[in-house]
């Protein structure tokens, strides 16, 4: 089941057209050309998450990062477009956010599991030395709801990346619950889905060490 899976999800981003995001991915093809981005850097991937992390040079000021997240993307839409905004940059690191918008939509965790290493395929067939470092689905107050989904897409994504050495699991879900074991509210931005500062200012630390050389 789990080869099906993969087969399919490689099927999936092979013969799709994710035409929603063609403007975002022709807007970084212009400013690629315009200002090719630094090889063997560090590039962060995903849905909005990634988009809205606008500190990135602040928060890791050693390392040269390139932010190629286009908001509301899904993991196959990522893995769709890797062609166009992550192998031409030979990236030594990437830095992946994506999968709740999958489980909102009606994914199934075996399904964004398979679509994460569809995605890791992918990379390492073009760029085998990279590493992708995986950050776990945050526990977002407006989909509690779906919790259980979340953790099982989680838990299936921290046993793949712990089988190849070139993929990490970087799990900021506990860190981000209270002592009930309810999301801290005081992370996110009113919507109560995506993070303010204050969010991104815990991830930081709990990434850092995993982007060095």
């Amino acid at each position: 089941m789990k080869k099906l899976l993969l087969a399919l999800a490689l099927a999936a981003s092979a013969f799709a057209t994710p035409d929603k995001w063609a403007k975002d991915i022709d807007t970084f093809t212009t400013a690629d050309l315009g200002r090719p981005p630094p090889q063997n850097a560090v590039l962060f991937l995903g849905s909005s998450t990634i988009v809205k992390w606008k500190t990135l040079a602040q928060d890791f000021p050693s390392v040269q990062t390139i932010n190629r997240g286009f908001g509301g993307s899904e993991l196959a839409d990522s893995v769709f477009y890797l062609d166009r905004i992550a192998i031409p940059y030979g990236p030594r690191i990437i830095v992946v956010y994506a999968g709740d918008n999958d489980l909102s939509a009606g994914k199934s965790p075996e399904t964004v599991a398979a679509d994460f290493e569809a995605f890791c395929t992918k990379i390492h067939a073009a760029l085998p030395a990279t590493k992708i470092v995986f950050i776990s689905i945050k526990p977002s107050p407006s989909r509690w709801k779906i919790r259980d989904r979340m953790q099982q897409t989680n838990a299936l994504i921290a046993a793949y990346c712990a089988k190849d050495k070139r993929s990490a699991f970087l799990d900021v879900w506990r860190t981000m619950l209270d002592a009930k074991g309810e999301p801290r509210t005081e992370l996110f931005v009113t919507d109560m889905l995506h993070m303010n500062p204050a969010g991104y200012a815990l991830w930081t630390p709990l990434l850092r060490p995993l982007l060095k050389p």
